[in-house]
């Protein structure tokens, strides 16, 4: 890709099929005419990120941004349209995931370094360090199992902020932890983007943490893209978005006079 541009997506549209149920989606292998609808996730979604970029993903629950992220990661692919990806990614979207139970936590560091391509030396070089900010004292050699919600959640996002990412990609995991948590994860997140040039997508309800974090805003309604420019005007186009529809009011019948 040219111009330093690291993503690239060309007319991207995601289309899901829901079923009534897992019963029906079991059934819908053997027929010949499934009975589902689709759900366009996405449609028609085009832009370009610069290495070095911090963009904020705006939009109403179900608007697409999550679907967005994934497609990027490559954890989903399109139903239309090519996505483009240049640099080793490092999302931060659902951080219980992809542990296993059974390890203790020390253990899956080295096992989610690895699913990531690092090598034993690499990992090696990190633990420490994430093992220090995740703070879970001696309960990091014991099984994951044992864990509570929010110490797997601390545990992933040590490992996955440590990684040295080119692409950091952010799905409202800042809200993970007590307050100190929450404040130490935005200091790590604001120290690898400023220090290390990383670019940045991060998806936020929150106008005050996209404007801390980021310079441009990409506001997404119904799967589609609807503004795409500064972090200021993509926070006016986004709460402007999400107004509530005023009704006409009724006019008032003429009372008839006796």
């Amino acid at each position: 890709m040219e111009n330093n541009v690291v993503i690239k997506l060309e007319h991207v549209s995601k289309t899901f099929k829901l079923f009534k149920s897992e019963k029906q989606r079991f059934i819908s292998v053997f027929k010949r005419k499934p009975n589902y609808t689709e759900k366009l996730a996405t449609n028609d979604v085009s832009f370009e990120i610069k290495k070095g970029e911090t963009v904020a993903f705006f939009g109403k629950n179900g608007a697409g941004k999550s679907t967005l992220l994934k497609l990027i990661t490559g954890v989903s692919y399109p139903s239309k349209g090519t996505i483009s990806v240049e640099g080793r990614i490092c999302a931060l979207l659902e951080l219980t995931t992809g542990f296993d139970a059974q390890f203790t936590g020390r253990e899956n560091i080295y096992l989610r370094g690895r699913l990531l391509g690092f090598t034993k030396e690499e990992i090696k070089e990190i633990e420490a360090d994430v093992v220090e900010f995740a703070d879970i004292g001696e309960y990091i050699d014991q099984p994951v199992r044992n864990y509570s919600s929010g110490m797997k959640a601390r545990l992933g996002f040590a490992i996955n902020s440590h990684i040295k990412p080119e692409i950091l990609i952010i799905d409202e995991a800042l809200s993970v932890g007590d307050k100190v948590f929450r404040q130490k994860c935005q200091a790590k997140v604001k120290e690898i983007t400023e220090r290390e040039n990383v670019t940045l997508l991060f998806v936020t309800h929150s106008a005050g943490a996209a404007k801390e974090f980021c310079t441009r805003g990409i506001v997404l309604q119904s799967g589609k893209m609807i503004y795409d420019g500064p972090i200021d005007n993509a926070i006016e186009a986004y709460e402007e978005s999400i107004k509530p529809a005023v009704k006409p009011k009724a006019k008032a019948k003429p009372v008839e006079k006796k």
